[in-house]
């Protein structure tokens, strides 16, 4: 018995650490952004978010707030789901932006099954989201899906 307790300490230390260190990539990254004033491409954009919610156990969604010269505001997870998926609701997408004043804003959510290819909910969820943001003059810059160490931009595959 007290052999598994310190292998239950020895296996909660490894996460601890691996939590630790995936925190301070975050901050390093975001420190970074903030340095340089503005997302220059969407490489640097993907390095954040995928540091920022690529390893998380279940869904989320969230949104980075840019001003008018696409520096960065805010970032945040606004929903939490389950494993496979996570229910957006564009009212509180809505309220969020005008209370952060943003100008643009780039979507972003995570698959924790891996596969970073957006689903047709995914498609949809994007779409109804831009014509929201829209009618705010706010624009949808990107929708970021990521699997793992993957991630799929909308953006750059035309679907924004």
């Amino acid at each position: 018995m007290k052999r598994n307790l310190n292998d239950t300490r020895a296996q909660y230390q490894v996460m601890m650490d691996e939590a630790g260190i995936l925190l301070a990539a975050e901050d390093i990254l975001r420190r970074r952004l903030e340095r340089q004033g503005s997302i220059g491409s969407p490489t640097e954009c993907v390095d954040y978010l995928r540091a920022r919610c690529a390893h998380l156990a279940n869904e989320v969604f969230g949104v980075l707030w840019l001003d008018t010269r696409h520096r960065v505001i805010d970032a945040e997870h606004l929903f939490t789901g389950t494993i496979d998926g996570c229910d957006i609701h564009p009212r509180i997408v809505a309220k969020r932006a005008l209370e952060t004043n943003a100008a643009a804003v780039v979507l972003f959510h995570n698959h924790p099954s891996g596969n970073p290819e957006p689903s047709e909910a995914d498609r949809r969820s994007t779409a109804r989201l831009k014509q929201v943001l829209a009618l705010l003059d706010m624009r949808v810059l990107d929708h970021v899906v990521l699997g793992g160490f993957e991630a799929t931009s909308f953006a750059e595959r035309g679907l924004i």
